[in-house]
């Protein structure tokens, strides 16, 4: 039977107990379909929200999980304590069938699974909740960098230059030989872009897809990622770790705030005390400690960890884990890292050893924000190219800004799909991203 289109459309998040009473229209995707006494049961998702209404049908035919259909009826109180309202089908038009080979007829699939069929995972709970958050978090960036009076700064996807200088770059080949006049790659990071605008406008940030061509298959890695960039003129290493700081608390904020239902799923089906675990941020300073004092710390462990503990070396996620988890209990900033760790940017301090770096470490995840302050000094910034086996001429654009005017100045970079790791609690980055781009996977 066809529907009465002159209602106008009704979402499912809108629906409350004050509509009661009234006729409305909706469409969707049904979730479950069963018959009981001539009466047929149907919950019906439209993505708005992570909950379901009940529809009371007379419906004859039977419908299967998937299937597009679109309603019109009364809004009554239900009987069941288990939702507070349901519609009596007036009308119900079928618009798309779905057929028992849709895969997602049974509940209880694997993400492993539904990573193998990408383009119908948003139609489950799981990711459903995982793109609504997403949505609201990157909202949320807009938010609060606008609000502060930054400047939004769109900056390239193709580059010339290694921003960090570690080669992980994917390398553009086009049928035009030498379309571009030089070697050019998928930017790793807007940083370098970023501070010529910083360096004008004062304050910008970026927030855009960055690409690491690292052959790794862990869970906290992929070779396309969005990261959020702000750039900042006259600020030092301490004034961009509050920065960071007041970012990521934005962030958490915004998402108990305005996405309670989704992170009540995620506490529910993927990490007990989550809500928990995010007022922590909130409610305690990100306690700051040096790179050193980590050091000291991981050795007076006493743990055997699988990488080795020893002032010059990386820490990597199982020290940043054992830190922020169990030495604070939450997260925690680390800073001046060794310069031979770093990239060539990064402002020397002066032992003569270490940089203004900083790191924000979260438990779960470990690092979630890079940042430091960029080395001002056009001599020393020359040094440390050099000192990093680059070509100085290939950068010469960027040591202008240290000819003309140069200024103190800071960023850092957040990875965008471990922010939403971090407040879903899912543990695989592959379920963060719509369509993930790792080694060994680039599917649809």
């Amino acid at each position: 039977m066809m529907v009465d289109t002159k209602l106008k459309r009704t979402k499912i998040v809108d629906i409350d107990a004050s509509l009661i009473g009234r006729h409305l229209f909706l469409q969707g995707w049904i979730r479950t379909s069963r018959s009981q006494k001539g009466v047929v049961f149907i919950e019906l998702n439209d993505g708005s929200t992570i909950k379901n209404i009940q529809l009371l049908s007379n419906q004859e035919k039977t419908l299967l999980t998937g299937t597009s259909i679109a309603v019109t009826g009364k809004l009554v109180a239900s009987p069941s304590p288990k939702q507070p309202y349901e519609l009596q089908v007036e009308t119900l038009e079928v618009i798309g069938e779905a057929d028992s080979t849709f895969p997602l007829q049974k509940k209880g699939h694997t993400l492993d699974f539904l990573r193998e069929i990408a383009h119908l995972r948003p139609r489950t709970n799981t990711f459903g909740a995982v793109a609504r958050v997403r949505s609201r978090i990157a909202f949320a960036v807009h938010e609060f960098f606008q609000q502060r009076k930054f400047f939004y700064v769109q900056t390239p996807v193709i580059t010339s230059s290694d921003c960090e200088g570690a080669g992980e770059l994917f390398e553009l080949v086009t049928e035009t030989k030498n379309f571009f006049g030089k070697k050019a790659f998928l930017t790793c990071s807007g940083q370098l872009n970023g501070e010529c605008f910083a360096t004008a406008l004062g304050e910008i940030y970026t927030f855009g897809p960055t690409f690491r061509a690292e052959n790794s298959h862990t869970s906290r890695h992929l070779a396309e990622f969005w990261m959020i960039e702000p750039e900042m003129a006259f600020y030092d290493l301490k004034q961009n770790m509050d920065l960071a700081e007041s970012f990521v608390k934005h962030l958490v904020k915004t998402a108990l705030d305005t996405c309670q239902e989704d992170l009540s799923f995620f506490e529910e089906r993927y990490e007990k005390g989550l809500k928990q675990r995010l007022e922590v941020v909130l409610n305690r300073p990100f306690e700051r400690i040096t790179y050193t004092e980590a050091i000291e710390l991981l050795l007076k462990s006493n743990i055997e960890f699988q990488y080795p503990v020893k002032w010059g070396n990386d820490l990597q996620s199982e020290h940043e884990r054992y830190i922020a988890e169990t030495v604070v209990g939450g997260p925690v900033i680390l800073y001046n890292y060794p310069k031979t760790l770093k990239p060539f940017y990064m402002k020397a301090n002066e032992d003569g050893k270490t940089v203004a770096c900083m790191d924000v470490l979260v438990p779960k995840i470990g690092e979630i924000i890079g940042g430091s302050q960029r080395e001002d000094s056009l001599d020393k910034l020359e040094k440390g190219i050099l000192s990093h086996g680059l070509n100085p001429s290939d950068y010469d654009w960027y040591l202008d800004l240290r000819r003309y005017g140069s200024v103190p100045h800071s960023g850092f970079g957040l990875g965008f799909e471990r922010a939403v790791q971090f407040i879903t609690g899912i543990e695989n980055i592959r379920d963060i991203i719509a369509f993930p781009r790792a080694a060994g996977l680039c599917e649809f």
